[in-house]
């Protein structure tokens, strides 16, 4: 109840600025279209591999949903600023883990902009788009195990960012540097399999694929869950990680500024 309730103030407090994020909303679909467009060029010349046209539309376009609730979460899950402000103090003394607390909130978050962000650009690309719709709801399952098992890759992966204000002034590089490899090594706009061999391997010994690039292929039909093994796996390993990360912060708080 304690989580469910974080969440929901999260959730709760993101509803005032529903306007401006409609804004955030018709830039994220302008960008996904510029994106689609550049695929429709291409295809004009190209077969574009086995996605052909309508299949890069629609791989594009579903990468674009699901940047909000894989990509565009909190930097550090507010860690940082946690740290500049010296509530980690008090954030580290609740009878509650720092790591199951900080998730919950961004849970909240991320099903705000899942039913606000994601859903309102995806329903706007079926307007504009023919896109592909996956035929049976086993597959619409998969698609959403996958989903929510990349989201919460997503928020160990920027619990981790977060932590390591503990230990450095500015940690906002590590957020950027992590958005730019979602962007080269999670599928987004060019599939793993169009990369050269040897980044496509480096990705595949990452988390990144998991993100954007399985999420879309079992939405698109060329996947049937077999690597939402490798999902559960990542989420194990990182869980453990940010488990032992959180232990290790607890003997040492540097709260910037005394």
């Amino acid at each position: 109840m304690l989580y469910f309730t974080l969440a929901a103030k999260a959730y709760s407090r993101n509803l005032q600025y529903r306007g401006a994020h409609m804004v955030h909303n018709l830039a994220s679909a302008m960008f996904g279209f510029i994106y689609a467009s550049i695929w429709i060029g291409l295809g004009r010349d190209n077969p574009l591999g086995t996605y052909g046209t309508h299949g890069m539309i629609s791989y594009i376009c579903f990468t674009q949903s699901l940047l909000w609730i894989t990509s565009f979460i909190s930097n550090g899950l507010g860690i940082p600023q946690a740290v500049r402000t010296g509530q980690i103090s008090l954030d580290l003394m609740r009878p509650v883990h720092l790591f199951s607390h900080m998730a919950a909130r961004e849970w909240g978050q991320i099903a705000y902009q899942f039913i606000y962000k994601s859903i309102p650009i995806y329903m706007l690309y079926l307007i504009i788009f023919p896109l592909h719709i996956p035929k049976s709801s086993f597959t619409v399952m998969l698609v959403a195990i996958s989903i929510v098992g990349a989201a919460y890759i997503s928020i160990c992966m920027n619990y981790l960012i977060g932590v390591t204000a503990l230990w450095t002034t500015e940690s906002s590089w590590f957020y950027w540097a992590n958005h730019a490899l979602v962007n080269l090594l999670a599928g987004f706009f060019i599939p793993l399999e169009w990369l050269p061999s040897w980044l496509s391997q480096l990705a595949w010994l990452s988390p990144y694929p998991y993100l954007l690039y399985i999420p879309t292929r079992i939405y698109l039909g060329y996947e049937h869950g077999s690597h939402l093994w490798g999902t559960l796996l990542w989420c194990a390993f990182l869980t453990l990680i940010c488990l032992l990360a959180t232990k290790v912060l607890r003997h040492k708080v540097e709260v910037q500024g005394g």
